[in-house]
């Protein structure tokens, strides 16, 4: 198959071979054209946004991110109707020239069902392995766009924000003396199933052909078409976009009627939103208020697009008496506003855990350890920036239980004394601690909820944009916050500050606890710089804002990529201004 003259081929990629592509130069001008369309978005030039995003689709780097995307993900083994899978380099290679535009026909999901928490079953249309890749490609053009023109305060299915930036958006909107004191949970019934078609493709920014095509492509299920006349498939991986920019804008119109934060309006009604994903609450100060006056307007923003509040589900609550979102429960007691873990996500949790011991009876201790304790760290881990110390006591201790019913009853015979020496060991000046050693030597131990430490979390800037390059040192310092948060991020911390002599290459001074330090990208976030460790330089706080401040950058060595050598080297100083 011939290329096009409108593919942007990069000089690396001529070897005509998947292994051959530069992906530092794809991923360079692929974010480069997407900073453009970020802020022509800003700008509101829509014409520009569609022109840049018609040339982002035909880029060949673009196309070639995209099947790296959806080969490397947990669904690459998954195929659609087709059976197909792109598990070699050819097959790889070849996909990216069959992402064209013209004559593109998507084929129907394949419709599967997963179990739900309630013990319902929610359906999953998955997408051939070529509808996912043309997914993929025309979402590096939407995305910049979304996150544009996206609600402050939306947090689901958005790069870099997480469910603790909601729940911390909460805190701040209902903790202090003088915040509102209702809520208005909102639940939107079948979200991703009954957005209306026609909406999307008037208002979404993007190619409405191929928008309607994917839309309208229908559904497999016992051999048999079904068409889908409403709604988004819940796992193809532009859906998630699709239903955030549907739900987009209800914060500018209860801002229109109730007023901005911190203005005269606002200050008497007190409503604010928080949404993640399709879960959102709006506060306000009075019950009567929510519901004659926030709640009409929700109802009309969400019939325009083809949705209903659930009667039942749709709730008006009183701070005092507490609400559970996102698994966590956020309730006022006394005058004080408490977030705790949800009673129902706490039951969740452990009937997980009762269901792995009871069928592991017979493993080997060690193994049971691996087995829980990812399950343990990652619950605590979602729960640490909130009120959750008593919380963990309870888990741990419920845990010990459900392992010594089961070290007793593989030792029937045995006393306890023999069980307890056996199974329980004392590490470090813990006691009753379940360990076992590996067949290679080394103890495995379970780890303790309670050791988690609690620290509240720092939210995301409503307006912060990934795109926009007037963000890139907030992101950097995103990232360092993340790192010094994680266990993970600790040692890369470290790895970095040991190769760099522990100096900062701006003044050549050591980095201390003291000094404090900045994670500094040698090539920027929105150049196409990577999070990788040879893109990444520590600097002193001083150093990173006089570096960007004078549009100074660093040099590199550009056989190794490295700026970490002596101290004395005069790579370690200023490079030429940009």
């Amino acid at each position: 198959m011939s290329i096009s003259t409108t593919i942007d081929v990069p000089a690396s990629s001529h070897s005509a071979n998947w292994h051959g592509i530069d992906w530092e130069t794809c991923h360079i001008r692929v974010r480069g054209l997407q900073v453009r369309i970020a802020k022509a978005a800003s700008n509101q030039q829509w014409r520009k946004v569609n022109s840049l995003q018609r040339l982002l689709v035909r880029s060949f780097s673009a196309k070639a991110l995209a099947v790296k995307r959806v080969t490397e993900n947990r669904g690459r083994k998954t195929p659609g109707i087709d059976g197909e899978t792109w598990d070699t380099p050819e097959t790889k290679w070849n996909a990216v020239f069959r992402l064209v535009r013209k004559g593109y026909k998507p084929r129907p999901l394949r419709r599967v069902y997963i179990p739900k928490s309630n013990g319902a079953r929610r359906p999953l249309g998955i997408p051939t392995m070529l509808d996912r890749a043309m997914q993929a490609l025309y979402l590096l053009a939407l995305e910049p766009v979304s996150e544009t023109t996206a609600d402050r305060n939306s947090y689901g299915f958005r790069p870099l924000r997480s469910t603790a930036d909601a729940i911390e958006q909460l805190f701040i909107n209902l903790s202090r003396k003088s915040s509102a004191q209702w809520v208005l949970e909102g639940d939107i019934k079948g979200c991703f199933d009954n957005i209306s078609h026609d909406w999307l493709v008037a208002h979404v920014p993007l190619d409405r052909v191929i928008v309607r095509k994917w839309l309208k492509a229908g559904y497999m299920e016992s051999g048999q078409l079904f068409p889908t006349e409403a709604g988004t498939p819940q796992g193809g991986i532009i859906s998630p976009v699709l239903a955030n920019i549907a739900l987009d804008g209800l914060e500018e119109e209860l801002e229109a009627r109730f007023g901005k934060k911190n203005t005269k309006a606002s200050y008497k009604t007190k409503v604010n939103y928080v949404r993640y994903a399709d879960d959102f609450v709006i506060t306000g100060i009075s019950k009567e208020l929510l519901d004659s006056e926030v709640k009409p307007v929700v109802e009309a923003f969400m019939a325009e697009r083809g949705l209903t509040l659930s009667a039942e589900k749709t709730l008006i609550t009183h701070v005092s008496e507490g609400f559970n979102f996102l698994g966590q429960n956020i309730r006022q007691y006394g005058g004080k506003l408490l977030i705790k873990p949800a009673h129902k996500n706490l039951k969740q949790f452990l009937a997980k855990i009762r269901q792995v011991v009871k069928d592991n009876k017979t493993v080997p201790a060690w193994l049971l350890i691996d087995m829980l304790n990812p399950m343990i760290r990652g619950w605590a881990n979602y729960h640490r920036h909130i009120v959750a110390k008593e919380t963990f006591n309870y888990v741990d201790y419920r845990i010990w239980k459900l392992l010594w019913q089961w070290c007793k009853r593989r030792h029937l015979n045995r006393r306890k004394r023999w069980v307890k020496a056996k199974y329980f060991k004392r590490v470090g000046k813990r006691n009753w601690v379940f360990a076992e050693q590996y067949p290679s030597g080394k103890l495995a131990t379970l780890i303790y909820a309670a050791d988690t430490p609690i620290k509240r979390h720092t939210k995301m800037k409503a307006d912060a944009n990934p795109y926009l390059p007037q963000f890139e040192s907030y992101y950097e310092q995103r990232l360092e916050y993340a790192w010094r948060n994680s266990e993970q991020g600790k040692r890369k911390t470290y790895m970095l500050w040991s190769r760099q002599q522990k100096r900062c290459p701006m003044c050549k001074q050591y980095i201390t606890f003291e000094t404090g330090w900045n994670i500094h990208h040698v090539i920027e976030r929105h150049k196409g710089g990577s999070d990788k460790l040879e893109n990444l330089v520590l600097l002193h706080p001083n150093c990173h804002r006089k570096l960007h401040a004078l549009g100074f950058h660093l040099k590199t060595d550009q056989s190794i990529t490295m700026l970490f050598v002596q101290s004395g080297d005069k790579r370690l100083g200023y490079g030429k201004q940009v």
